[in-house]
């Protein structure tokens, strides 16, 4: 092989090697975006600007159960409204959050008590799901560092995403593992670990409908570990996204309102 050869030939194994190197940095890059994307869709499956939904929650322990009628408007991840419909002895009862700050209104009382936030991981009406859960004050987002890593026994059309919430932040799970969809994002389940590496308690994501131009899950069952016997199940019957809605609605004089 002549000189030129080799220079030719060593010209062509540089702009492979480069060729290779500029491809890896762009997939890692667009591994990135996807993670991000993912966390996002995640966050924003029941929301969107504004969102309006009818839903039962059904609340199972081993001595009683219960179900609980509602309705919920939010608007993006900062403000969000339910009030309870059903049954007679829980109607009217109301929670507002707007960003940081959480109120619940109880008719009995005729009061409005506002929630610290250090009550945020606290069980909302006697039921599996906390306020956070609810209201979501903390958002995976924007509260989290998260990762994509493989599980044993993991599917292959499935993300798994391990999430580590901010230390300065009132959360008391450890970390939270989430399967997704990789084909839409959509939820499978979430699995929230304490400090010590103990799962606490499973969310699982099912019966997957349109609601007008969007896919979601219409059922979520929250099962926690350490309480055998306990769930809660959350049944969505209709579900309205990016509609206007009336500002007096995220108010505290709202919360009083026999609607």
């Amino acid at each position: 092989m002549n000189r030129l050869s080799h220079i030719v030939a060593l010209s062509f194994i540089l702009m492979l090697i480069t060729s290779i190197f500029s491809i890896a940095q762009s997939s890692e890059k667009l591994t990135d975006e996807k993670i991000s994307e993912l966390v996002k869709k995640i966050d924003q499956i029941y929301r969107s600007k504004t969102s309006y939904a009818e839903f039962e929650m059904e609340i199972i322990t081993p001595r009683w159960q219960r179900t609980l009628s509602l309705d919920s408007w939010t608007e993006g991840t900062k403000k969000t409204f339910f009030r309870i419909n059903e049954p007679k002895k829980e109607k009217g009862v109301a929670t507002l959050r707007i960003e940081n700050e959480m109120w619940n209104y109880l008719p009995k009382t005729n009061k409005v008590i506002k929630i610290p936030p250090s009550m945020m991981m606290s069980s909302w009406m006697g039921s599996d799901f906390t306020n956070d859960d609810l209201v979501k004050e903390f958002t995976l987002f924007e509260d989290y560092s998260y990762e994509l890593i493989e599980i044993e026994d993991g599917s292959d059309d499935m993300y798994y995403l391990n999430c580590i919430p901010r230390e300065d932040l009132p959360i008391v799970w450890g970390n939270i593992v989430i399967a997704a969809r990789k084909a839409d994002y959509i939820p499978v389940w979430q699995k929230y670990y304490d400090e010590k590496g103990n799962l606490m308690r499973e969310a699982t994501y099912s019966e997957i409908k349109m609601f007008g131009d969007r896919m979601v899950p219409a059922v979520m069952e929250m099962i926690p570990k350490n309480k055998e016997g306990y769930k809660t199940v959350i049944r969505y019957l209709k579900a309205e996204f990016d509609i206007e809605l009336d500002k007096d609605i995220f108010s505290l004089r709202n919360l009083h309102s026999k609607q």
